[in-house]
């Protein structure tokens, strides 16, 4: 159980904190994600950013996830997906134009503050407040990998056993600090999992960024 996303994230730095990184870069999913991300950054010494990638929610059903999509806009479908009653070609077109456009608005937002960061050759850690399907992880390293990174860390503060086992050929090395076999939600392993709102994210990105920028000056 963990206090809250700030809890999660010294945990995994905890963790992390023996490791060698090269430049390190690490990369939140908005919005939860972002805290726990930007702990990491602090701790580790890295460079602090978003990655985005949407779930595609299920007819009826928008908290299940049939798969996911990366900025890249290649879509990743869970295997069950084309089991789901109105999952169909069209349903899963008219769901990715509505979830690229959302991840359009929040680079828009936080692009404004905060340009891309540069993935080529580094250590990227990857992170999130807690893994559920895993389809937007999924969708994440599959575009960051793409960006050839000296090594890419998945790191994770709670997700069911059978969902970690789908990324160990996409990641260097894998962090779960939580893998129980009870899981229901991702909110169930912390005290307080309260919303995050874009202007946290933007905030944190502009903190990071500012201190990123007077770094690489001095």
């Amino acid at each position: 159980m963990f206090s809250n996303r700030e809890d999660a994230g010294l945990q995994l730095a905890k963790r992390l904190q023996p490791r060698k990184l090269n430049d390190p870069l690490v990369l939140g999913i908005p919005r939860g994600g972002v805290i726990t991300a930007a702990v990491l950054a602090r701790e580790l010494g890295g460079e602090l950013d978003v990655v985005l990638s949407r779930k595609l929610r299920a007819p009826h059903q928008h908290e299940l996830a049939i798969g996911a999509i990366g900025e890249d806009g290649e879509i990743y479908l869970n295997s069950f997906a084309w089991e789901i009653p109105g999952v169909t070609e069209d349903y899963i077109a008219k769901e990715r134009d509505h979830q690229i456009a959302e991840i359009e608005r929040r680079s828009k937002l936080f692009r404004a503050v905060k340009p891309p960061a540069r993935v080529t050759g580094r250590s990227v850690i990857v992170t999130d407040d807690g893994i559920a399907t895993g389809s937007t992880m999924l969708a994440a390293l599959h575009v960051l990998n793409a960006q050839k990174p000296h090594e890419t860390i998945l790191a994770i503060p709670v997700a069911p056993p059978d969902a970690l086992e789908q990324f160990r050929p996409l990641c260097t090395h894998l962090e779960c600090l939580l893998a129980p076999s009870h899981f229901a939600a991702v909110g169930q392993f912390y005290e307080d999992f309260c919303q995050v709102e874009d202007d946290e994210v933007v905030r944190l990105l502009r903190e990071f960024q500012a201190a990123h920028s007077a770094k690489q000056a001095s």
